[in-house]
């Protein structure tokens, strides 16, 4: 993990999110493309006021602490509206690690506070600085990160590339050309980077000014899979059922309608818990630093599980709470995501951030490289075996990627399927059958196509148009051939 060179405290300038990113995660249950749909209800100005400069917080912390991000490049991919907003004072605390966001004279500011593999965590409104100390688990010292930038490539960066034919290079150049044409080009979209793999290696790979192999961005739900991918390790592991009932200990009690749930129905978005459009409860758990364990497990029903699709972080975050209640080892499970997953397969670039709780916010608090999400799909495309080790249960890429029993609305108009926290294309643009991605706002794809052994990684910070991406996909395909 690398820090941007900055004084021990500057001022950053904030112009207030008009989109909440949550409503930008729940326009997903039309298609993961869209970004229209708000989904929540409008908080009071205070409230609003306090939300917005936790995520500012956030953002600036993790993409100065975790990613090595430049200030610049920081506040470019913020999410920002133009206008008179206001200006929230901002202090980065280079020494610790720490930001804070000031936006009431009677509150103390938001606090973000970095901590070693699980990036930045917000704490509460209400938090003191101080208060970092005692809400927050510290990573145990003698566990360190692998760095494997020097190991062959998948599991480090050494040999990744492969050369194509010069004709195969010449067309594969033209579809990737076309990617970063911005808004007016053949996909829309505003990307900054891609990854082609074929066959276990790195075929095509292009990056934006400011962005590179190891710079990593904000995921945003492309995190939802990695949330089921989790999950799946558990099941490996004989750790879950994912048919069990209840899928929570906090609904266990006798009588209570929740315990009808299952990590099945919380993984097809089917849980049947109450949201407004997909966002709540997950303003307040991505702006506000509330706790997953309060305001996700506690909500109340609104639907019989599994008989109706809504598409809520909460669903994701929960199915992995159910893991890590199945660990029983809240210190241990605060590294397995990292010990028994992501330095597996070389996503030593990838971090999974928490909430000051330490249940990990799957949904889409994560930030990764498009090279990261490379070695993500290939683990799909082998079927969840690394290295000869096998590390989610056989078919488990096949569970992922078939239909969920409900569907999204526009499923039935053309637009992209759901499975398990992945969402499906097959056939879309001429794509294969069995083609399926993580999907995330703003435009973040890895689409994994196991019959051609390719992986397309996309990764954007889309302000308009959507990207195209079963279009660029089906391209890349065609590209590819011989």
């Amino acid at each position: 993990m690398r820090s941007a060179p900055l004084a021990a405290a500057v001022a950053l300038s904030l112009a207030s999110f008009a989109t909440p990113v949550v409503a930008q995660q729940a326009s997903a249950a039309r298609a993961p493309d869209s970004l229209t749909e708000r989904g929540t209800r409008p908080a009071t100005p205070r409230h609003a006021a306090a939300q917005a400069a936790g995520f500012r917080a956030l953002h600036v912390c993790t993409g100065l602490f975790s990613s090595g991000m430049s200030p610049e490049l920081v506040e470019r991919t913020a999410f920002t509206r133009s206008g008179s907003d206001a200006q929230l004072r901002t202090e980065v605390d280079q020494v610790a690690r720490r930001v804070s966001v000031y936006f009431a004279e009677d509150m103390a500011p938001r606090v973000a506070v970095w901590r070693p593999n699980l990036g930045c965590t917000q704490l509460p409104i209400g938090a003191s600085v101080e208060a970092a100390s005692t809400l927050l688990r510290a990573w145990p010292d003698a566990l360190k990160a692998p760095d494997f930038s020097d190991k062959p490539w998948p599991q480090g960066d050494r040999n990744a590339e492969a050369r194509l034919p010069a004709a195969r290079r010449a067309a594969l150049d033209v579809v990737i050309d076309a990617a970063f044409a911005g808004q007016s080009g053949a996909y829309q979209g505003d990307t900054w980077g891609v990854v082609v793999i074929k066959d276990g290696r790195i075929v095509g790979e292009r990056y934006a000014p400011g962005y590179g192999p190891n710079v990593a961005a904000r995921t945003n739900s492309m995190c939802k899979s990695l949330g089921a991918t989790l999950v799946g390790v558990g099941v490996a592991k004989g750790l879950v059922d994912i048919h069990r009932k209840p899928a929570l200990t906090e609904w266990s009690r006798l009588g209570d309608p929740r315990g009808q749930i299952t990590i099945d129905h919380l993984l097809h978005m089917a849980s049947g818990l109450y949201t407004e459009g997909g966002g709540n409860p997950q303003a307040e758990l991505y702006q506000s630093g509330a706790a997953a364990a309060e305001v996700s497990a506690l909500n109340m029903i609104d639907a019989r599980p599994g008989e109706r699709f809504v598409y809520a972080g909460s669903d994701t975050i929960l199915s992995v709470r159910a893991l890590r209640q199945a660990v029983k080892d809240d210190a241990a499970f605060l590294s397995f995501p990292h010990r028994e997953l992501l330095w597996k397969i070389g996503m030593t670039r990838t971090v999974i951030e928490t909430d000051w709780n330490d249940d990990v916010l799957v949904s889409g608090q994560c930030w990764s490289t498009a090279r990261d999400f490379g070695r993500f799909g290939m683990l799909y495309l082998a079927d969840g075996v690394w290295n000869g080790e096998r590390i989610l249960p056989a078919g488990w890429a096949k569970y992922v990627s078939t239909p969920a029993p409900a569907q999204p609305t526009r499923s039935s108009g053309g637009g992209a399927g759901y499975g398990a926290q992945f969402w499906l294309y097959g056939g879309s643009e001429g794509l294969p059958a069995e083609a399926y991605s993580p999907g995330g706002a703003l435009g973040q794809y890895a689409m994994i196509i196991p019959s051609k052994k390719v992986v397309v990684v996309r990764r954007g910070l889309d302000r308009g148009g959507s990207f195209r991406i079963a279009k660029f996909s089906a391209d890349v395909l065609a590209a590819l051939e011989p």
